[in-house]
């Protein structure tokens, strides 16, 4: 699957395996092993930003994947984004999508919206929306926006993408 494919139809939330379809070389090569994993791994969507262009620099579409944080004494202190433009020449592929009745925590993030925890129910997403303090954030439900974004992809065009433009 391309990076356009998960661009149109995966939901935030989704599980995304990303590959260059290339084996993993042998532990004792310890720099290739770090340059394939680089170009190989599991993340999850968390934000698909639109094309812009501002002044002489154009950005295409783009995905991004949270693929972990790095935490120490239960305290977060790195957070690992990893985005993908749509001319990537990886292979990506959804392995898991958010279950029925689970809860998404989104925040604005310019012209789209950035995924900032996934919740099993309800509660748990308002306990966790307690605990962090996001001015911005609102929770929806994960099999709405999937039903949504189902019923868009199928009447809008893969095509038709909108450029914004920033002075």
């Amino acid at each position: 699957m391309s990076v356009k494919a998960i661009y149109d139809s995966a939901p935030l939330g989704a599980l995304i395996r990303f590959s260059n379809d290339k084996p993993k070389p042998p532990a004792r090569f310890t720099r290739k092993v770090a340059a394939w994993e680089r170009v190989n791994g599991v993340g999850r969507l968390v934000r698909k930003s639109p094309p812009f262009v501002r002044g002489a620099y154009a950005s295409p579409a783009a995905i991004t994947l949270h693929e972990g944080d790095f935490a120490s004494n239960g305290v977060v202190v790195l957070v690992v984004h990893r985005t993908h433009d749509l001319d990537s020449d990886l292979r990506f592929e959804v392995i898991g999508v958010p279950p029925p009745g689970s809860y998404r925590i989104v925040e604005p993030f310019g012209e789209t919206v950035e995924l900032l925890h996934l919740a099993d129910d309800r509660t748990g997403a308002e306990a966790w929306l307690q605990a962090h303090r996001y001015s911005h954030a609102r929770i929806e439900m994960a099999a709405d926006t999937n039903q949504k974004q189902a019923a868009s992809a199928t009447e809008a065009p893969a095509s038709a993408t909108t450029t914004r433009e920033v002075v």
